[in-house]
């Protein structure tokens, strides 16, 4: 059974992105992207790197952990918007979307059906594991199917924005055990959670 990995950056009270939804890394972004942290990635998610960011940095390695991106509507969107179809060509890319009609990519596979459902089709099939990039509904939809929490913690707090989960309805704890940990010299944290 593969692994569905929530790998997220998020502030220090919990947010992804501010009220607006916008990129936090970009221009007006409050995400600092120091050398550290990019050389942390680099070496150990060079996969999750986006492909100008790859081609950018001459990163070539395919990665270890994720074969599979997952992705909602408005997270792909910013992509889109900075003319980017397919920000990750070198995983299968699939977008969940209830609005989204027809892809703009050949490669990226537009889902409409239950999330749910598609992630445990693919958790099923043979593979590395299944990264989940976001957004915040999306991540509300899997909540069940995650099994494990990369938090990239930034030290900053922006009092109110996009939660890590969003759209659930009632309460559901779930336990999850640190199982991995590393602060970086500017500040950040990599932070990994397995399911109990």
């Amino acid at each position: 059974m593969r692994t569905l990995t929530y790998y997220v950056a998020t502030t220090l009270d919990g947010y992804i992105a501010g009220p607006d939804g916008g990129d936090p890394t970009g221009p007006d972004g409050f995400f600092t992207v120091t050398p550290d942290y990019l050389e942390h990635i680099v070496t150990h998610y060079p996969e999750t790197l986006p492909a100008p960011a790859r081609a950018a940095l001459g990163v070539t390695a395919s990665g270890t952990r994720f074969d599979t991106v997952l992705e909602g509507r408005r997270s792909y969107q910013l992509g889109l918007d900075a003319g980017i179809t397919d920000a990750y060509p070198h995983l299968r890319h699939y977008v969940f979307s209830r609005t989204l009609t027809k892809s703009p990519d050949a490669a990226v596979e537009v889902v409409s059906t239950d999330p749910l459902e598609k992630a445990r089709e693919l958790k099923a099939q043979d593979g590395k594991g299944i990264w989940l990039v976001g957004g915040a509904e999306l991540a509300g939809a899997l909540y069940p199917e995650i099994d494990e929490l990369v938090l990239k913690v930034s030290p900053v707090t922006i009092g109110a924005g996009i939660p890590l989960f969003a759209g659930k309805s009632g309460t559901n704890p779930r336990a999850f055990t640190m199982t991995g940990h590393t602060v970086l010299p500017g500040g950040a944290a990599f932070l990994t959670y397995t399911r109990a």
